[in-house]
């Protein structure tokens, strides 16, 4: 578990800050006709503009596998996570798109924030509209039951409470993480768990929460790209997330527009 110092803290709130209005710029791009690849080009002149580095781009897994192609993940309809943005994949009435961006600020010790927005395309059916505002009140529930010295699985209770009362497939193969350094440190953020059990939440601990949620079952596969992740019964997928700083009396949410 890495402590962020209060100078990263302000680095990172600089940068969260600048991701958030980004991704706002994004999301509002997503309409019929647009295509991924368009959503692509424009977040990597936006990120560069801002001074900072897609840190997506190039991502490799492990060392033998492929790098990932884009500077965003921009995952559609059943894709949950990672779905890479091709020309294309065109945007279309009604489709549900999850639009994932990550942000390094090299001029300001190389820290990094991750946030994700799901939109709704046109016309989007009220399963979709549904999916996507529980998946967004599960993110938010789970960061306003944040307190330091709370367990881990207190927090993927509060996440998963919400998406199941609903109705809805809590996605367990994927799960968010600590951020800051690196794209993907320790700890593991689960969006599901038992309350009073996991790790200790320090003061000063910075995590990416991302409630990944699904219409149908919560089953996922690896599509043959080596990167999308789909659902196993190619029901929607919702996902939202949020790079937050546990404080003195609960989170602070470094990736929103101020």
């Amino acid at each position: 578990m890495i402590i962020k110092s209060p100078k990263e803290l302000e680095t990172l709130r600089i940068g969260g800050a600048a991701l958030a209005a980004i991704a706002h710029e994004l999301a509002a791009m997503i309409r019929p006709g647009v295509n991924a690849a368009e959503l692509d080009a424009r977040a990597e002149a936006l990120i560069r503009g801002a001074g900072g580095d897609p840190v997506f781009k190039g991502y490799r897994t492990a060392p033998e596998d492929p790098p990932y192609a884009g500077s965003i993940c921009v995952s559609v309809n059943e894709e949950v996570v990672h779905g890479i943005p091709r020309a294309e994949r065109v945007f279309r009435d009604g489709d549900l798109v999850a639009l994932d961006i990550g942000m390094r600020h090299p001029a300001r010790g190389g820290l990094i924030t991750d946030m994700a927005v799901s939109v709704k395309v046109g016309a989007a059916s009220e399963n979709a509209r549904r999916l996507v505002s529980v998946t967004r009140e599960a993110l938010d529930r789970g960061i306003a039951a944040i307190r330091p010295g709370m367990r881990m699985g207190d927090l993927g209770a509060a996440i998963q409470q919400v998406i199941e009362n609903a109705g809805f497939g809590v996605v367990r193969e994927l799960v968010g993480h600590g951020v800051g350094k690196e794209l993907h440190e320790d700890p593991y953020v689960p969006n599901y768990g038992t309350p009073g059990e996991g790790i200790v939440l320090k003061k000063g601990l910075v995590i990416a929460i991302e409630p990944m949620a699904t219409l149908g079952k919560p089953g996922v596969r690896l599509a043959a790209d080596g990167w999308t992740w789909v659902t196993k019964d190619g029901s929607l997928a919702a996902h939202w997330e949020h790079t937050v700083v546990i404080t003195d009396t609960g989170a602070e949410v470094l990736t929103r527009v101020v």
